[in-house]
């Protein structure tokens, strides 16, 4: 019996050793890239939503899209996502690695409880407030949002427009004459210029680009005459001087009646899976014909699921006995499903 307590210690302590180098929250932060919830069973629940890109006018700083963390320490069920990714990344064992999330938790809440803060790496920091209820402050330096991956916040400079006083010296250095400076100071003869110039200039443009459009125009019809001449022209010249009949040879075509089709009472699909996505169940179709399945999509069911055949057949015994053969080489998880 002492026996037996000392194993299960040790056992308990090598979980225990295991987790603090597995280091757990990496694991949720790897998870977080894929999924919107992650349980923490005994703990809570770390939940992301997509923001949008923003702009912080303050510092003209534009911001990419990211996942925003939250967290709920009410949902801590055990949901087996966390617990099956460790599992299979540290090849444990389900069970070892439950107790151990479990272990990992315990020593989370003896942190808070002591009055310390708990500080997760990529994800933030829980503190305990007046009430003993945890307050969770992400950190937000880390985008688990996959599409903005290696995007980062970019500081815009503020555009100064000086289009318009451009303008004005390049006119002003296009004046056939110059002005005096007491004339300039006395009557005020410099800004009326440039106005005058600038309305100059702009009545000038418009009429050159006016007469331009003019003379495209009365090109594209002159154009277009001429090859109206030029068909009427072909036309004559293919009925009047051309008009001896064109003797075609004689082609006999032999029609033949496709039959009607006979009615199928019913059609037997062996399944390889049923689908929640589309394009798992087109990846699911493209392994399988390379295995040399004649596998096909069968659409969708009531429940929104997409299927799969291996195989399609009219005759039952045919049906069955192809879910036989693939069972035994293929997957023991494919089923009959027959269409009435």
């Amino acid at each position: 019996m002492l026996i037996k307590r000392l194993r299960l210690r040790l056992f308990k302590l090598l979980n225990f050793v295991i987790f603090v180098f597995m280091q757990l929250e990496v694991h949720i932060a790897n998870l977080l890239y894929r999924y919107q919830c992650v349980v923490v069973p005994g703990f809570g629940a770390f939940l992301s939503q997509i923001k949008s890109a923003s702009l912080q006018r303050d510092s003209n700083t534009f911001y990419p899209p990211f996942k925003e963390l939250s967290f709920n320490a009410r949902l801590d069920t055990n949901d087996g996502l966390l617990v099956s990714h460790i599992a299979q990344a540290e090849g444990g064992s389900f069970e070892s690695t439950l107790e151990g999330v479990a272990s990992e938790s315990r020593r989370w809440k003896e942190i808070l409880n002591s009055g310390r803060p708990l500080e997760l790496s990529g994800l933030g920091v829980f503190r305990l407030n007046s009430e003993k209820k945890m307050v969770f402050e992400p950190d937000n330096r880390t985008n688990y949002l996959m599409s903005s991956y290696g995007l980062s916040p970019v500081i815009g400079n503020p555009v100064v427009r000086e289009v318009l006083k451009e303008e004005v010296v390049e006119i002003e250095e296009r004046i056939p004459f110059t002005i005096t400076p007491q004339a300039r100071s006395k009557n005020g003869l410099r800004p009326m210029l440039k106005y005058a110039a600038v309305i100059l200039l702009a009545v000038s443009t418009g009429l050159s680009s006016y007469s331009l459009y003019q003379r495209q125009l009365t090109n594209t019809a002159v154009a277009y005459e001429q090859a109206q001449k030029e068909v009427s022209r072909k036309i004559q010249e293919a009925t009047f001087f051309n008009a001896e009949p064109v003797e075609l040879p004689s082609v006999s075509l032999e029609v033949t009646k496709k039959p009607e089709p006979t009615p199928v009472e019913a059609i037997h699909h062996v399944i390889a899976g049923a689908y929640r996505f589309r394009d798992n169940a087109e990846k699911r179709i493209r392994e399988l014909t390379r295995k040399g399945y004649p596998a096909h999509y069968l659409g969708q069911n009531k429940f929104g699921l997409h299927h799969v055949a291996f195989a399609s057949f009219s005759d039952p015994r045919e049906a069955l006995d192809n879910l036989k053969e693939i069972r035994i080489k293929e997957s023991a998880d494919a089923w009959l499903l027959s269409k009435r």
